[in-house]
Parts: structure tokens; C-alpha cells; sequence
């Protein structure tokens, strides 16, 4: 490539990588500001003001390593119930006196990572044993080392295991309860396909929001059918060379930034009413996937199909939850779920989109809280902590 290209390509591969990164994976994310008349100065302000007041995503736990199969070193943090500790200091000094609690294990989704869960790890910490994990090549997690050695795609079957190791890591023994979103949904239904006995030895429930089972090559996005189809076709290919151009890519990124808020917050949120350091907070964390990382996990998408693995769940409580206005894995996907697990609570929040544990936390968490008291992970009597708004106060 010549030098005079080269600019061109940058800005190219900026607008591409961003628009068709976001557009066809669901990468999650909010914005600050959401008027484009606004100058780039003041959006810049405003974000860094939102960035230092914001307190999403603060929330930390006791630090803990597992290593995937390949060698990947993944991230968690457990959140311990003071009393549960204590019974496990005597389990290890005495013998096994007092069963092993309920851990609720959270998978984030794609272009996320553990922090995605804060409303909810904020209600239930003191009332139920969490672990929070950051997915593969994700948050404080180490690039997959098969992607990074190998040049491997990731697969939704290798997440199944690297959750396997979290959970052999952070909770060896004691029920679980499991609960992903989107991309995190898929790792539980892999889990459950390559590892059945620990759904059924172990696991006591099972919360699925905002995911699919398959068939994500038909979602359309919001779009029409003519450019849906002509997004797919060029995908793969600009993916690719994106990736391998990462560096050029990500300063493309940063540069357009302002001009791409509105679409990402499109595939983001439903309701107009967001909080704006929420949506900052989304914001943030798409940031943060290089384009390489978006790149390698694109393939695994598209060929997703564990509609059979969620026979699993079938004598479980489930919780099946979505956003209906959800145009990354659309509610019908998650009626399709439900469809095949009659037993399942099938819950649509009205003007939600796919990032709803965020933008209805009061309501997901709620629905979650049920489901751990009809698993038995916490007493009917268990008084679930404040977990905020994501609405803008509104003026009385």
C-alpha cells in the first residue's frame, strides 16, 4: 500500500471497523451526550465529568485466577456473604460440618465484562455468594492464548470450558446458580452441552437474558433485508483485514467516535430516558475490546446453534428474560428458548433493548431475585439490597 493511500484507508477501516463491528455483533455501548450540535469539545468534557462521577463499575471482589485449557488466564472476583465465609473456614479446619452455599456464577456479553452485572452485584452482595468472570480476551482477563499463538477463532464450545475452569476455580463444590447475558447465555448453553453432569449435579438454576440458542445469521438489526445482506456478505472479509491492522484501526476508532454515539446507543438501549453516566459507563467498556478481539470472535456467532443442550435445563427453575426492543438477539429468540423449556419464566421488559440489566436494573434484578429463592439459593425472607435507577431523574 502506497503512502498516499494510506489515509485513506485509516479512515476507511475506522468507519468500517466501528460501523460494521458494532452493527453486526451487537457490540454494546452507550453515549454521554447524545446531541451531534453539541461542539466535540463539550461532548469531550462532559464524557471526562460523567468518567470521574460515575460510580458504575466500582465495585470489586476477592480476586481470584483459572486457567482455560489452553492456557488462557481468565479473571474473577468472588463476592463472599460474611456468615457463607466463615462456614467455609470451619468446612476447611473441621471437616465438611456445614454444606458448601449457593454460588451464583455471572457471564457478561460480548464487548463487555464483569462490571456489566453492577446493578445486580450491588442488590445481592451480603445476601447470596457471587463469582463475576471477564470472558476470554475481555476485561481484566489475558488474550486467548489459542487466538494470540494459534491465529484461532474463538469458539462458543471453547467458552463453555474457560467457564468450566472459572467454576472448578472459584466454586470446586456447593450448588450453582447460572446466569448469562447475550453472548454470556451462549457460554452457559456450551457449558451444559459439553459439561451435562454439572447441571446436573450441581446446578439449582438458570437465568438466560438477552440471548439466542441460533439462527443469529437471520437477525436483521433493525435493518432492511437489501442492507443486511450486503453487511454479510462483506463482513468476514473486512473483519479480517481489520484485525490485522489493528493498531490503525483503533486510532480510526477513537477519532470517530462522536460521529458512530447515536448508532452504537441504538443497539444499546430502547427507552430515551438512560441515564447519560450509564450510558457513558456502556460507553466505556465497548472501548475497551481492541478490534482484533471483536474480529476473532465474529465467526463463532454466526454458527451458535444449542437449541438441543437447553433440554439440560429442563427440571431446573429458568429464568428466560429480554428486552423487547432488543435488536441484537431480538425477544423472539428468547421466546424460541422458552418455547423449548415449558417450565421456564418467560419475562419481556417493554422499551428495553439489549443492554437491560443496565437500562431496567430494578426489574431484572428483581425477576433474578425471585429465581434464586425458587432455587433455594437465598430464604423467602431475604431482603434484596438498592440497586439504582438507569433513568434520568425526571423533574417533579
Amino acid at each position: 500500500m502506497s503512502e498516499s493511500s494510506a489515509p485513506g484507508w485509516r479512515r476507511a477501516t475506522g468507519v468500517a471497523g466501528l460501523a460494521i463491528g458494532v452493527l453486526a455483533t451487537g457490540a454494546a455501548a452507550g453515549v454521554a451526550v447524545e446531541r451531534m450540535t453539541v461542539g466535540r469539545g463539550m461532548r469531550r468534557k462532559a464524557r471526562l465529568v460523567l468518567d470521574s462521577a460515575g460510580p458504575y463499575g466500582s465495585l470489586r471482589g476477592t480476586p481470584g485466577k483459572a486457567y482455560a485449557d489452553d492456557g488462557t488466564e481468565l479473571y474473577y472476583e468472588v463476592d463472599e456473604v460474611e456468615a457463607q465465609a466463615e462456614n467455609g473456614k470451619r468446612r476447611r479446619l473441621f471437616g465438611r460440618r456445614t454444606p458448601a452455599p449457593v454460588t451464583v456464577v455471572f457471564s457478561h456479553g460480548y464487548c463487555l465484562n464483569q462490571d456489566s452485572w453492577h446493578f445486580q452485584r450491588a442488590a445481592l452482595r451480603g445476601v447470596v455468594r457471587t463469582v463475576h468472570w471477564d470472558q476470554r480476551s475481555h476485561g481484566r482477563s489475558a488474550r486467548g492464548a489459542a487466538q494470540v499463538e494459534r491465529g484461532e477463532p474463538v469458539s462458543i464450545e471453547q467458552l463453555g470450558r474457560d467457564l468450566k475452569a472459572v467454576i472448578d476455580a472459584a466454586a470446586p463444590e456447593g450448588p450453582l446458580v447460572l446466569v448469562g447475558h447475550s453472548m454470556g447465555g451462549m457460554t452457559v448453553m456450551a457449558l451444559a452441552d459439553q459439561f451435562p453432569e454439572i447441571i446436573r449435579e450441581r446446578c439449582v438454576g438458570v437465568a438466560l437474558v438477552g440471548t439466542s440458542s441460533g439462527r443469529l445469521g437471520e437477525v436483521n438489526f433493525g435493518l432492511p433485508v437489501a442492507g443486511v445482506n450486503a453487511v454479510r456478505r462483506v463482513l468476514p472479509g473486512v473483519l479480517k483485514a481489520l484485525g490485522q491492522r489493528a493498531e490503525l484501526v483503533e486510532k480510526g476508532r477513537r477519532a470517530t467516535a462522536d460521529l458512530f454515539a447515536g448508532v452504537i446507543k441504538r443497539y444499546s438501549f430502547a427507552s430515551r430516558d438512560v441515564d447519560p453516566a450509564v450510558a457513558r459507563f456502556a460507553e466505556r467498556m465497548i472501548e475497551s475490546t481492541p478490534i482484533d478481539v471483536v474480529a476473532e470472535y465474529y465467526p463463532a456467532f454466526d454458527g451458535h446453534d444449542k437449541a438441543e443442550a437447553l433440554a439440560h435445563f429442563g427440571e431446573l427453575p429458568v429464568l428466560v428474560l429480554a428486552g423487547v426492543g432488543d435488536l441484537v438477539t431480538p425477544s423472539e429468540h428468547s421466546e424460541a428458548i422458552a418455547d423449548l423449556l415449558p417450565g421456564a419464566e418467560l419475562v419481556l421488559v417493554p422499551d428495553a433493548g439489549h443492554l437491560v440489566m443496565l437500562e431496567h436494573p430494578e426489574q431484572v434484578t428483581d425477576r433474578l431475585a425471585d429465581l434464586l429463592v425458587r432455587a433455594g439459593a437465598v430464604p423467602a425472607g431475604a431482603t434484596v439490597g438498592g440497586y439504582g435507577s438507569s433513568s434520568t431523574p425526571q423533574p417533579r
